[in-house]
């Protein structure tokens, strides 16, 4: 039997890091040590006092301890590490740039696309963008819903979203993450399987990071994967495209 620190140190290191970040934040949180409001995405902070550290810190607060937290935080664990064991084994970087593009797009629909949806915190959005992302690559896989309804993968994010208006919670994270979710699933797989260009390859700097800090597989001087050979994503209908990112 797998032990929680055995579990632990079995996670991919781009998951593994982001949950432990978003765990972290919450147990300062609820220890005191701080508030908040001082690493939430005020803009008024970020634009008129240079408070630019907003713009990352706000993603890594899943709120306090509560059955919403541990639910956003199980969902991060498990369908990231689903994603970076599968489409993007010994594709750390392109993982991680994914995680960028994803905040990135977040705040950009949050500040200037979707003002109506602007957030304090994007840390929930950025979750339901890595579920529908996998709900993409693996649209067939079928998950079992509180032990009492099976659905294919694909339906899930709709299916979590239309739970939330059920139980009276706020659809805007949810959906801001699906948005964003898609624009990045849309840029990187469906336009260049229409015969577009993809306008979405991992930047170099990224592999670089990834390279010099040792993230994930052994990478050679360009910051590439030793082994180039990239596994076929399980994603049914579009199976055998995960070479994207790297062109």
């Amino acid at each position: 039997m797998t032990t929680p620190g055995e579990f632990y140190k079995s996670l991919p290191p781009i998951t593994k890091a982001y949950g432990t970040a978003c765990f972290v934040a919450t147990v300062a949180y609820e220890l005191g040590l701080y508030k908040p409001q001082y690493i939430a995405l005020i803009f008024g902070q970020v634009f008129y006092r240079f408070q630019v550290w907003r713009l990352v810190t706000n993603f890594f607060f899943l709120g306090g301890f509560s059955i919403s937290f541990a639910f956003h935080l199980l969902m991060l664990i498990r369908y990231g590490m689903q994603l970076e064991k599968g489409p993007f084994e010994r594709r750390t970087a392109d993982f991680l740039w994914m995680m960028i593009f994803g905040a990135f797009a977040l705040l950009v629909l949050s500040v200037i696309v979707i003002p109506f949806f602007r957030s304090a915190f994007l840390g929930v959005s950025l979750v339901f963008m890595l579920l529908y992302v996998w709900s993409r690559e693996f649209p067939n896989a079928v998950v079992s819903f509180y032990g009492l309804v099976s659905l294919k993968a694909f339906y899930l994010p709709w299916t979590m979203l239309a739970l939330d208006v059920l139980f009276g919670s706020s659809i805007m994270p949810d959906l801001l993450g699906i948005i964003a979710g898609h624009l990045f699933y849309f840029l990187t797989v469906l336009h260049p399987l229409a015969g577009g260009k993809n306008i979405l390859k991992t930047p170099m700097w990224v592999h670089k990071v990834v390279a010099r800090w040792r993230i994930g597989g052994p990478q050679n001087t360009r910051g590439q994967p030793v082994n180039n050979v990239q596994p076929e994503s399980t994603s049914g209908v579009f199976r055998g495209r995960s070479y994207r990112l790297n062109g």
